[in-house]
């Protein structure tokens, strides 16, 4: 029988394990949500929430720049988070432009919102005491990695070196 690893490469990934955690951190903030009754809230709206809370009704173009999100990424969010009832759009500065703004469902939970934002921090804080390495450092390190030779300069080297790559 064939080794799964050749038939299926996805069977290892370095990735799999930060996307895991990141799920797993993710799931463990919507459970405070719902012990706090906060029903249809995904962790991953809470910053453009708190975002339009701050700086007021945004274009999604101003809100995917504030939040450094591409615009197609954040329609599609804004639309999810219109259905869920966290936002509305409204006409703009004229009829051509609509704005994204809080419902008055979202301004109700604003405030618990952002102190879940600071908890969270605070405890992402203490885990990074508590290991000899903080994520924020490997990330900053990676960061300077890609500056010296781009992720997309790497895989295409390791393309060249693979001939079912062609």
């Amino acid at each position: 029988m064939a080794d799964p690893h050749a038939l299926d490469p996805t069977q290892q990934s370095l990735w799999r394990p930060l996307r895991l955690l990141q799920a797993s951190m993710d799931a463990d903030i919507a459970q405070v949500y719902s012990e706090q009754q906060i029903d249809g809230l995904k962790p991953t709206y809470v910053m453009e929430l708190l975002r339009l809370h701050a700086c007021g009704p945004m274009t999604i173009a101003e809100l995917a720049e504030s939040v450094q999100r591409t615009h197609s990424a954040l329609s599609q969010k804004v639309a999810a988070m219109r259905t869920a009832g966290w936002v509305q759009t409204v006409v703009g500065n004229d009829a051509r432009t609509r704005k994204v703004t809080l419902t008055d469902k979202a301004r109700r939970i604003v405030d618990r919102l952002a102190a879940e934002w600071r908890a969270t921090e605070a405890a992402v804080a203490e885990l990074e005491a508590e290991i000899p390495y903080p994520l924020s450092q490997v990330v900053a390190d990676i960061e300077r990695a890609l500056e010296r030779r781009s992720f997309h300069d790497r895989i295409a080297e390791k393309l060249a070196e693979d001939p079912a790559w062609g």
